[in-house]
């Protein structure tokens, strides 16, 4: 007699495209409803079977011990029309080649040389602040990642064009959750208005990032910033070859996305956290008042900063920029003992499992005390899992929470700020988690 179980639990979907409408009007509270079901959960989405994973062992299984089963969602498949065959969205081999040419440019050496263009730009935009003012928190960190990534990757500075290349950026992704939806792709060839309004922000962001390739080509200078790395990067495992203008172009829009787009989401969500919390906001002045002592931050000051870490980690937690992971079998599967045809979309939601209270009692409560290495200890790893795991793990994650750290440590000091009253902030799940419609906050300089 056959171990596996007969199919999991499930809502039962009467009309065809259901799950497909309800994913438009509301994605997580979609896969919220999805959750009460349990830890595996099966429905119908775009005529195919998918399910929903929340127990960590089966996320593990899936991210880890089964990754060669599974290749990415049809999310990240149909992102290729935007980021080509980048790490977030090649296969197997080539993702595999890729993955070897890019590596040395995240090597912790290599991306600590970034951290003083972390603080450099992070001290210019606090200089540029003007007490009592009213901002948009998540505007401002699109600007400011925006041009530390632009110098990192480009050794470019784009301060004086990041509204148009942000805006860009900004369009390409609200138009991401039309891309990916079941037959999307048949509306590539037709000559509609999104059509043609995804071209051209494309096509504006593809000419200056192939202008810069190219111009760096024929100078055959090494600027040592990561674009320098990807050119002259040379696979001496496999076939000895290096990118072409194409691959350099897809790695090249793949971080330069990633690179400001999580960490943007990630501050701009502490901000409006701490605002809301000043017992939290107070213990991190404490510890950068102690550690740094109105210095700007280096990386050697990393490691005292730990309640900095905390205050992140739990922002992560609560908002992650990446709310949700889907994988597509290659081949039969089973989970929890229930079986997945190949084929099958697997979710795996960052979101739900960093709210779960088998984990995290009063799971919507920010509490960086969460985060002390007792408190990670009791926990199994993919109950959180923030920059996902196993061989796709995100690439740039040292990056990522280095720069998250030296931001917080550099702005903080200066400022804090105050959430303007009568907002009506949601969330907007994008392929990261923004806040809608932003987060206008007052600035107020600190006494240091």
């Amino acid at each position: 007699m056959s171990s596996v179980a007969a199919n999991p639990p499930g809502p039962k979907q009467l009309i065809p495209g259901t799950s497909v409408a309800l994913m438009l009007m509301d994605r997580i509270g979609f896969f919220s409803e999805l959750a009460k079901y349990g830890e595996v959960v099966r429905f119908k989405l775009g005529g195919r079977p998918a399910f929903l994973l929340s127990q960590p062992d089966y996320i593990r299984d899936v991210l880890v011990t089964n990754s060669r089963n599974f290749h990415k969602g049809r999310g990240l498949q149909r992102a290729k029309k935007m980021l080509g065959e980048g790490l977030l969205t090649s296969e197997d081999g080539f993702h595999l080649r890729q993955r070897r040419l890019v590596q040395p440019a995240f090597h912790r050496q290599r991306v600590a040389v970034y951290g003083e263009t972390m603080t450099e730009y992070a001290e210019r935009m606090a200089a540029g602040w003007q007490e009592g003012a009213t901002v948009d928190i998540s505007q401002e960190m699109v600007r400011l990642t925006l041009g530390i990534v632009s110098k990192t990757l480009f050794d470019a500075d784009v301060e004086a064009e990041w509204k148009e290349i942000g805006h860009a950026l900004a369009e390409l992704l609200e138009m991401f959750k039309i891309i990916v939806l079941p037959f999307s792709q048949y509306l590539d060839k037709l000559p509609l208005p999104f059509t043609k309004r995804f071209e051209a922000f494309k096509g504006q962001l593809d000419n200056t990032i192939y202008r810069i390739i190219q111009e760096r080509r024929a100078s055959g200078e090494d600027k040592g910033d990561l674009l320098s790395m990807l050119l002259l990067a040379q696979d001496v495992e496999g076939d000895g070859g290096k990118m072409d203008n194409e691959q350099v172009r897809d790695e090249a829009m793949t971080l330069f996305l990633a690179g400001h787009e999580t960490t943007a989401n990630a501050l701009s969500w502490t901000w409006y956290l701490l605002a809301q919390h000043p017992v939290v906001e107070a213990k991190l002045h404490q510890e950068l008042a102690a550690v740094l002592a109105g210095r700007s931050p280096t990386i050697e000051d990393l490691p005292q900063l730990k309640y900095t870490e905390m205050v992140l980690a739990e922002t992560m937690r609560l908002y992650p920029p990446s709310w949700i992971l889907g994988r597509t079998a290659i081949k039969d599967y089973q989970v929890g003992g229930y079986p997945v045809p190949a084929g099958s979309t697997v979710f795996m939601s960052q979101y739900l499992m960093h709210r779960d209270r088998r984990y995290y009692p009063e799971p919507n409560r920010f509490d960086p005390e969460r985060w002390t290495p007792e408190g990670r200890e009791s926990r199994p790893k993919f109950a959180y899992f923030p920059f996902g795991g196993g061989p796709r793990m995100c690439i740039g994650e040292t990056f990522a929470w280095m720069e998250g750290k030296l931001l917080l440590a550099t702005l903080a000091q200066q400022w804090t700020m105050q959430l303007e009253p009568g907002q009506q902030i949601g969330l907007q799940p994008l392929v990261t988690l923004r806040p809608k419609p932003g987060i206008r906050m007052k600035l107020i300089r600190r006494a240091m």
